[in-house]
């Protein structure tokens, strides 16, 4: 089983506004299958090491680094921990706390030493999603099935979800003929029918409630649009699996909502590009770091574009946005673009962390600005 947890739009707010004199960023790729784990834990240890080592190289005190090196090295030690594990681990820590996350991306390798937190690879899980709900909507079943990252998908028990339709009204079959005051025939069918869906999208509210994920749905018309209809999840896909789900395993519903969910991350990056090229001509898109900073910093950035694996290191001044980059990483300097980054989602931007052959000209990052700087 694949154990989640993904940071709330709250924490994410936490996390870039912590600062401090030691603020270690940690990613590593670890594994859900519990009789493999110790190779992650052994190599958590090397980069203890690491960041012990840039601490003492930037001249932090030691009363600073060893509660950092103790809360780490407890971590190691966890057995509990390592027993619940994902396909990647993120950790936070400062001589006062350690947050930890567990992701469904399998993202890469790094230890970062700054006076900030080095955020870039967390919001590629949060930009480009790859866990999901799926809805098998049929009259006679309900099943909500959770995608995570490339693990089998796996049904979820959702309290007070209806078994089916005649159950939600009451009725023996819901395509019964018979009158009750106004309703009849075809007219008491989607009247049943739309009061079952609502009832399905009270019980999701549990489950999905400050989710962002996407929830798409497997149903035949007329369930599908009626459920469409009454829906209140902000986040419901406009593609669906558009047919009954009755003979459909979790694997099959989980296959068919995976190429919804490639598509839904695709479009993103071509809607951008597209975008892009038509604020450039206005003078309004920009993939150079030093304007892309400046607009960032005075709340100029609508959508910013950076390549989720690149650290560029230097300093970005806090009221101009000058740049000021270093010749190599320290816990003097942090990441630029994850500065830039932080500061457009400070300033109600939209982030999306990409691979850099999805950025036009291939930059470290791309902007679309909210006017021209």
């Amino acid at each position: 089983m694949l154990y989640v947890d993904i940071p709330t739009q709250a924490e994410i707010s936490s996390l870039l506004a912590a600062r401090g004199e030691g603020c270690v960023s940690i990613y590593l790729e670890t594994t859900p299958l519990t009789q493999q784990i110790d190779a992650a834990r052994t190599r958590l240890k090397h980069l203890v090491g690491d960041a012990v080592a840039q601490l003492t190289d930037g001249g932090a005190a030691k009363r600073a680094v060893w509660p950092i090196e103790e809360q780490l090295h407890d971590l190691v030690d966890d057995d509990a921990f390592w027993r619940m594990q994902a396909n990647s681990l993120a950790l936070f820590v400062t001589a006062d706390t350690l947050r930890s996350y567990r992701l469904p991306s399998r993202l890469t390798e790094t230890v970062q030493v700054a006076d900030r937190f080095h955020l870039k690879p967390l919001l590629r899980v949060l930009s480009m999603p790859q866990h999901a709900f799926v809805l098998a909507l049929a009259e006679n079943e309900v099943r909500v099935v959770e995608l995570l990252g490339d693990h089998p998908a796996q049904e979820l028990r959702v309290p007070d979800l209806p078994k089916d339709a005649a159950s939600v009204a009451g009725t023996a079959n819901v395509n019964s003929r018979s009158y009750s005051g106004r309703l009849g025939a075809g007219e008491g069918q989607k009247h049943h029918l739309r009061q079952f869906c609502r009832s399905i999208d009270h019980a999701l509210r549990g489950v999905l409630a400050g989710r962002s994920e996407p929830l798409i749905v497997a149903a035949a018309e007329p369930l599908l649009s009626l459920y469409r209809s009454v829906n209140t999840y902000p986040h419901l896909a406009e593609q669906a699996i558009g047919t009954s789900p009755v003979r459909l395993s979790p694997h099959d519903l989980g296959a068919q909502a995976r190429t919804i969910i490639d598509a839904i991350n695709a479009k993103m990056v071509v809607d951008f590009g597209t975008l892009y090229a038509m604020r450039e001509n206005e003078g309004r898109a920009t993939t150079q770091l030093a304007l892309a900073a400046r607009a960032a910093t005075f709340g100029a950035v609508d959508t910013l574009l950076v390549d989720m694996d690149s650290v560029q290191p230097g300093r970005v001044d806090e009221t101009t946005g000058e740049i000021d980059l270093a010749t190599e990483e320290s816990s003097l300097s942090y990441g630029v673009v994850d500065e830039i980054a932080g500061r457009v989602l400070a300033q109600g931007g939209r982030v999306l962390a990409v691979r850099r052959h999805e950025i036009p000209q291939q930059a470290e990052l791309a902007a679309i600005l909210r006017y021209a700087v």
